[in-house]
């Protein structure tokens, strides 16, 4: 049997989790407040990033808060920003008692608004469930600490990892339930990152469908020359929902002048050596924008520049049962490897059957999670 702080905290990190992928640039944060052993109030940062968890719980506990305990995954906020410090709500709704998952590296915040709760007398406990909550936090932890956003591939290939035939037939090699699955992870990520190749070759829309009514990722693809579809679904749809476009600074200005008419926003990057984007360049300048989670689906080339970058923190891969020989097309394009010990290695964390398919989740280094 668990202990009261561990069984509230984990209460907490589940509500948190229901922010992951519309919260940006705040972190996804959970709050449950206990008065007598029962739980008067609860709150998760809602769309948007306002109004946050503690603000929201509170707001239901009322007049209960008073003398209660209240567990929250991520330290209160301690600055002013468009709302008041949620440090100072919680001492101003008489909270007796704090527990805390996981201090805020945030230099607005570190450590600010556990000294507001201790300066007005409240009891502060930290550390409860941290490790769980480190893994919710994960994007929001890099953008903070190296200044972009977590990385999520996904691979999705034939057993001997092939994506489509010789062909280029490719629809579909995972089936209904692993396509289904996708969609859920674009909702949990706040962008959705494709290469030029595939956004030529498969106009795909990149939005989460099959979810209900769910906020859209960002939509981003990465093309050096911006030679994109200006009649494709993204270019239709750019002023629905967001569309981010990475290129290199030589695009062609009359290129960039009709997808900017169109709405998309526009990132200019200087190309690398090998004159093409920078993936660590073009991650920062996404962290600079607010981003927080960022899944990427490919294709091959794009696959192979983040791998070879040591910037994917995580690969889910979706294996489906069948063959395609070595004149199918590889889920990855070539990454100049010579010699095992050059390789990228990823550590297993989970296995799981989808429909009839595999899907495995493999981790770079340190906490990470599905959802």
């Amino acid at each position: 049997m668990t202990d009261p702080d561990t069984r509230h905290m984990s209460h907490a990190l589940a509500l948190a989790a229901r922010g992951l992928g519309n919260v940006w640039p705040n972190p996804a944060v959970g709050c449950v407040i206990v008065a007598g052993g029962r739980v008067v109030g609860r709150g998760w940062t809602r769309p948007g990033g306002r109004p946050h968890a503690e603000t929201v719980a509170l707001a239901q506990a009322g007049a209960a808060a008073r003398g209660a305990t209240a567990y929250v995954t991520l330290e209160p906020c301690a600055h002013h920003g468009q709302t008041p410090p949620c440090a100072e709500a919680l001492v101003a709704a008489g909270v007796a008692r704090v527990v805390v998952a996981l201090q805020d590296p945030d230099p607005r915040v570190d450590g600010g608004g556990l000294a507001i709760l201790r300066q007005a007398g409240v009891e502060v406990t930290v550390g409860p469930c941290a490790e769980a909550a480190a893994r919710l936090q994960e994007g929001f932890l890099s953008r903070v600490r190296a200044g972009r956003p977590m990385v999520t591939l996904k691979l999705a290939a034939s057993l001997d990892g092939r994506i489509a035939t010789a062909t280029g037939e490719s629809r579909w090699i995972t089936g209904p339930a692993a396509r289904h699955a996708v969609h859920g992870l674009r909702a949990a990520h706040d962008a959705v990152l494709v290469g030029g190749g595939t956004a030529r070759a498969d106009d795909p829309s990149l939005t989460v469908r099959g979810l209900g009514d769910v906020p859209q990722p960002v939509r981003i693809v990465w093309s050096r020359h911006l030679d994109l579809p200006l009649l494709g679904q993204l270019a239709a749809t750019a002023r629905e929902v967001p569309v981010w476009l990475c290129h290199g600074a030589d695009a062609d200005p009359e290129l960039c002048r009709a997808w900017e008419g169109l709405g998309a926003r526009l990132i200019p990057l200087e190309t690398g050596r090998k004159r093409q984007i920078d993936p660590a360049a073009a991650l920062n300048a996404l962290g600079a924008a607010g981003l927080t989670r960022v899944f990427c689906e490919g294709g091959g080339a794009l696959a192979a520049s983040l791998l070879s970058a040591g910037v994917a923190d995580r690969l889910i891969t979706f294996s489906a049962g069948l063959a395609l020989g070595a004149e199918g097309r590889p889920a990855l394009g070539a990454m100049g490897i010579d010699r095992l010990d050059e390789a990228p290695r990823f550590r297993l964390v989970e296995t799981r059957a989808v429909g009839g398919d595999a899907m495995q989740l493999w981790e770079q280094a340190g906490p990470a999670t599905i959802f």
